[in-house]
């Protein structure tokens, strides 16, 4: 699924795991770690009655991709998002996410 920057129409890159907490980018730069964003996340009719859903994430963590040297992966925890696009969010997490494992 493809991430927008929502400020500045930028592609960002293409989420590639999902959990409640956040998820990973596949991106083609490194972005700034510890700034917020507001995102926009593409959508497909099999999971959301919308085309997309806008929400705030803080990018947490990034590192060059240890295959493809030309990628960074980079992490995001959502820090802010709407009830409706939250249930679209968990629709997205329960059929393409990982299962989290409590420790």
């Amino acid at each position: 699924m493809r991430v927008i920057d929502n400020n500045t129409q930028e592609h960002l890159g293409n989420i590639s795991d999902i959990s409640l907490r956040g998820f990973r980018l596949d991106s083609q730069k490194a972005l700034m770690i510890h700034q917020d964003y507001t995102l926009r996340l593409d959508q497909t009719s099999m999971v959301s009655d919308k085309p997309y859903i806008v929400f705030d994430a803080r990018a947490m963590w990034g590192q060059r991709d240890p295959i493809i040297p030309n990628e960074y992966n980079e992490g995001f925890q959502i820090t802010g998002i709407s009830q409706h696009e939250q249930e679209i969010y968990q629709c997205i997490m329960d059929k393409y996410g990982v299962p989290e494992i409590s420790t």
